[in-house]
This record gives C-alpha cells, structure tokens and sequence, in this order.
C-alpha cells in the first residue's frame, strides 16, 4: 500500500469525533482577529478603533512596506460591528501579537460586492489566483503558507502534479474527514481550481485508509474529471507534504528541498473548499471547521466556527469535564499547547484538543537506543539534534540537518528517555535565525 519509510502507529483516537456532522455555531459576540495567521510577512490594521466594518470586509493588509509582502495574506471581518480595540492580544501561536477586535452588532451583514456567484469556467488561471490572493486563502492544514504564492512557481520549476491532502493522519482531528464525507464535490470543484491555476491536468487525492467511505464519496464526486483518488496506509505522518509525495509519486524531495522542486504542489481538503468558495462567491476565508475532542470534553464535535471565535466559545458549547490538565491547538503529534482559552481561533486552527492527563515532563539524557533514527520520516538523526541543542551548539546542529525537520513529533513519541527532542529542534531553529538576521545585519551595516 502507499507509504513512506519510518513513521510511527499511535492510535489515532479518531473514534471520540468522527461521527459528529459539521455543526454551525453562532457569530461570536466578540471576534479577536490577528494580523498574522499565516507564515510571511504579518497584516497591518486597516481599520482603527470605532470604525464600523461589515462581514467579509479587509481589516488587515500586508503590510506595503516589505519588499517581500507578496508572501502574506490579507485578514477579514468575520463579524459586522464596531473595532473595539487595535491592539496586541494572546493568540494560539504567540503569547501577544497585534490584533483587530469586533463587537459583533448582531446583524451579520455582507459587505457590498462580496457573495455574487460567478461561474468558475469563465475564470482562468490568473484570475483564480487573484481571487484566492484576495480571499486571505492560506494552508490550513496548520501550516498556513500563503496558498496563492504556493500555486506561483518560479518559472524555472515546472509544476505537472497536485496533490490533495486528505490524509489527515494527526491523531484526534476529523475536520477534514467530515468535509470529504459532507461537501466532497465542492472540494473536487476546488482541487480543478487549483489544477488550472498551476496549468496541470495531473491531480491527486491521498487519503488514509481508516477513512475508506471518504476515499468513495471522492471518488463519486470525481467520477468523469481527471482526478485520481489513491488509499494509503495508515501510518503518521502520512499526511506531510514530503512523505505524502513519496507514498503516491515515488518522487523524493531532496534534502533542503520543496515540494516544486519535484514538480509538485501539495493542498489540504480545507484549502480546496475555501478556494471554492472564493471563485465561485467572492467569499473571503472568514470561517473554518474545528474538531473539539479528547477525553476533556463531553460532548466531540467538528464545527463551522467564525475566525477570531474565543477557543472558549467551543469548549463551552462541547462541554468540559472535571480534572482537565492540557488545552492544545491541533492535535497531539504537533499541537501547541495552550496557557488560555481565551485565544482566538484562527485560519490554521484545524482542532482543540483537551486533555485529562498529560505525562510528567521528566526526561533523562540520551540513551543511544536509536528508536528516533528509525522513526525519523526524513532520515535524520534527531539524537544528535537533540544532543548539539542541548549544549547549545548551532554550528553542530546545523551540520545534522535541523532545518529539514519539520518537526512532526515521532522522536518524542518513541523515546523511552523521554527527550524533549522537538521542542529542542524550536529552539535550535529559532537560534538560527535569530543568528542568520544579525549576520545579515553586520553584512548590510
């Protein structure tokens, strides 16, 4: 079956969320919109304290300053109202960054322009990537990459495959697997959108095998169209880019390498909804599915939450029991843990996980056993990564190949040292950059 070499076996829990149909919830009375919910270049406020704004209407905007804010994308309005405050505030991904805030007005009104339905076969490939660019689309499997700047290769790289994640291989999380059984059709509409934006008739669709009745809804919706759904194995982390590739393709990334370089782009099933729905109804991505789950709530559920919702709203609506010991951002594997619920959720927030033990943080030095070698999805040796982060030895750690982890969590889970090790790997990354700025510092002064 398709797969990838090394990997891991957690179960994947899928059980406590998977048969909960995509539920709506309601505006939220405030909405707490950040100016970065992507990677690149972070939004500047278009909008101040006091202005009225209505739904769907730009509140952020790269900022026009940076030479590279063509990698960046626009935030907006997932509420009518009154701007309450500019200011910074706590979200999933940092602990204060600057953001809009919205009193909701109740009324919920479309700004003018937005939601007229155009046929998307009268757009081309220009004109869908100006309408995804537009829209603020990014990936939002988590990784939240400007989705208009991946579907723009340089010319040199030659694109002639996409694929579609709908893997989902992190533990928990059943956004996307309720989104392939529920809208298949209009993600097969986004994943043609996307292909004709990139100029490839090549398209593929990858999905685990512990979701064999998504695999058939897809494959009925794709019935005619020049798509291809493959099953692979169930193994984590299948569903990241590089291995994903790998188990369809036999292409392998190279080290230091991009999915363009082997002439493939890789999108996530959310991605190819919210490009739908930007072409064919000016939508900007204002909203997303969330799965809430784990043994801390009552009732699991996957909901269509407005961005900017508190994390509080829906923890609330699903239910907290007693004893809980860690909120995440995400799933298990590569969720961020949280210190409030009073984050908002975000364009990359594909899930809440809540959890009613979390283990010690007790961890012995390396035992030299080798089970994070033979895990590693990317062939490194997160041993030795580990080991030259913790005596603080960047040239050391840059010379074992940290920067080509993408920090999928397998090491951690098979190391019977307990070892920190992708929490090492932040740290190690963060240094180098911090490093690689000041010597371009020094260069340019």
């Amino acid at each position: 079956m398709n797969t990838f070499r090394g990997g891991i076996h957690p179960h994947d829990f899928k059980e406590f969320a998977k048969g909960s149909p995509i539920q709506p919830l309601p505006p939220p009375a405030e909405a707490t919109l950040p100016m970065s919910q992507h990677l690149g270049v972070p939004c500047v406020p278009t909008v101040k304290k006091g202005d009225a704004v209505r739904k769907g209407q730009l509140v952020g905007e790269p900022d026009p300053s940076n030479p590279r804010r063509f990698v960046s994308a626009p935030v907006h309005a997932s509420v009518s109202g009154k701007v309450t405050a500019v200011e910074p505030r706590p979200t999933p991904l940092a602990p204060s960054a600057p953001c809009v805030v919205i009193e909701s007005d109740g009324e919920d009104a479309w700004a003018d322009g937005l939601l007229a339905e155009t046929d998307p076969a009268t757009l081309d490939g220009n004109a869908i990537k100006a309408r995804i660019q537009s829209a603020g689309i990014v990936g939002m499997g988590g990784a939240g990459f400007p989705t208009h700047v991946k579907i723009s290769p340089p010319p040199e790289k030659k694109i002639d495959t996409l694929i579609l994640n709908a893997a989902e291989c992190e533990p928990y999380l059943t956004c996307d697997y309720r989104l392939m059984i529920e809208r298949p059709a209009e993600l097969v509409e986004g994943l043609l959108l996307l292909a004709k934006a990139l100029g490839v008739k090549d398209a593929w669709i990858g999905v685990e095998a512990n979701k064999l009745d998504a695999a058939e809804a897809l494959r009925k919706a794709a019935e005619g169209k020049p798509v291809r759904v493959e099953v692979c194995k169930v193994k984590y982390p299948q569903g990241a880019e590089k291995q994903l590739i790998y188990a369809l393709t036999r292409r392998r990334v190279p080290a230091g390498g991009l999915p363009l370089d082997v002439g493939v782009v890789v999108q996530n099933v959310a991605t190819a909804l919210a490009v739908r729905e930007a072409c064919r109804f000016q939508k900007p991505l204002i909203e997303r599915v969330v799965t809430v789950t784990g043994e801390g709530v009552e009732r699991p559920a996957n909901y269509l939450v407005r961005l900017g919702t508190p994390f509080r709203t829906l923890l609330d609506a699903s239910g907290l029991r007693d004893g809980v010991r860690k909120i995440i951002a995400g799933g298990p594997m590569m969720g961020i843990a949280q210190g409030t619920p009073d984050v908002p959720v975000v364009k990359g927030t594909s899930g809440i996980l809540v959890l009613r033990e979390a283990e010690p943080a007790d961890w012995r030095a390396c035992i030299s056993c080798g089970r994070c070698v033979e895990a590693c999805p990317m062939g490194l040796m997160p041993n030795e990564i580990s080991i030259a982060c913790e005596a603080r030895d960047l040239d050391m750690a840059a010379a074992v190949n940290i920067l080509d982890c993408f920090e999928c969590g397998c090491c951690t889970y098979v190391c019977p040292a307990r070892r920190p090790i992708v929490h090492w790997v932040k740290w190690g990354k963060a240094e180098l950059a911090k490093r690689k700025a000041q010597q371009q510092k020094q260069k340019a002064s």
